[in-house]
């Protein structure tokens, strides 16, 4: 293998908008044969000998902060350049199906299945990991107990508030909360916001009595800026949203684009994503 440059890091686009899409609790397919062929053991070392190349990506946004130091190891390591472009699941849908083209998407398997279908991009891709959903209060507020579902009941109850978006996620929430039959005895104390980086502003922004519920990993981003991580939901109530890379027709015609792919498969790139509360 060529001995490798290391280039600086490159201005990163600007992001659109935040979030994850719809939550599932299955792990997505095995790849395919197709694919597999695709994502061999040579694909990484053959683009990294390669000339340096720009992969477009749109990714869903509650896996930001893994995804972006994955892809700066990729870049420093191959000398490719990767421009991310964030969207919700349904906006995500939208625009390839619409025609907007890049080289990988990464979306929920419920997204990708119906991207498939519509040979927007290709079966098979790797998994990128899952993101739960998590609890947040305002930095020095009273802790309140998730511990059990039991527990995060009453916590509810107390709240001065319950605060979370009218996304996938906030939808999953609302629908917990009338499973655990307390909808009626809270919803007029809840306040909804477009996405999660708004569900945690205003935590961050508040008097400390209100409770918000928010993906993990946009939770920790908030980490030493006025908002703190209580933690998981009880498993028992627990859901997850995961995420596949899946290469486009586009992309699959790029030695690049198939190297980020199989990079998303690899340790390094597992342990970046995991550091980042993508599981």
């Amino acid at each position: 293998m060529p001995m490798l440059t290391w280039l600086p890091r490159r201005a990163r686009p600007h992001r659109c908008l935040p979030h994850a899409g719809p939550g599932t609790r299955r792990a997505h397919e095995a790849p395919t044969t197709r694919m597999a062929a695709l994502l061999g053991p040579a694909a990484f070392a053959v683009a990294l000998s390669s000339t340096a190349a720009e992969i477009t990506v749109l990714s869903g946004g509650a896996i930001e902060p893994g995804l972006r130091a994955a892809t700066d190891a990729f870049e420093k390591q191959s000398g490719h350049q990767v421009r991310i472009t964030f969207n919700t699941a349904p906006q995500i849908q939208k625009r390839v199906e619409g025609g907007d083209v890049f080289d990988v998407v990464i979306a929920p398997p419920s997204i990708i299945d119906a991207l498939v279908r519509s040979g927007k991009v290709i079966a098979g891709g790797p998994s990128v990991g899952r993101v739960g959903l998590g609890v947040a209060v305002r930095e020095g507020a009273p802790l309140p107990a998730i511990g059990t579902t039991d527990a995060l009941k009453q916590s509810v109850l107390s709240a001065g508030g319950i605060v979370f978006n009218r996304a996938s996620t906030g939808l999953y929430f609302e629908g917990l909360l009338r499973k655990l039959d307390l909808w009626t005895a809270v919803e007029g104390k809840t306040l909804r916001y477009a996405d999660g980086a708004s569900v945690l502003d205003h935590v961050r922004n508040g008097k400390g009595g209100d409770i918000a519920f928010a993906a993990i990993t946009e939770i920790l981003l908030y980490k030493d800026k006025g908002v703190r991580f209580v933690g998981p939901l009880p498993a028992d109530v627990q859901n997850y949203t995961s995420y596949v890379a899946s290469l486009t027709p586009q992309g699959v015609g790029s030695a690049a684009a198939k190297a980020l792919a199989a990079y998303f498969a690899t340790p390094p790139s597992k342990q970046r994503f995991a550091a980042a509360g993508v599981e």
